[in-house]
């Protein structure tokens, strides 16, 4: 996918939180945090309430990468 979420990971941990329970206890479902760890498409919805919770923006947890780059 075109979408990486690598900055949501590395933000969490850079305020000391652990991932998939804190995104968990916040109201991800456990199948939304997997999509986010492979890459894969999540709604609005979702992008929205990170954003909420982490007090950021879209870029501050997800880049747009050119297919074939890592």
């Amino acid at each position: 996918m075109p979408i990486n979420y690598n900055k949501l990971f590395s933000l969490l941990e850079s305020r000391g939180y652990s991932s998939t329970y804190w995104l968990r206890q916040n109201g991800v479902h456990p199948a939304t945090v997997n999509k986010l760890k492979k890459g894969e498409r999540v709604n609005t919805d979702t992008i929205s309430l990170l954003c909420h919770l982490l007090n950021c923006q879209p870029g501050d947890i997800m880049k747009y990468v050119e297919e074939g780059e890592i």
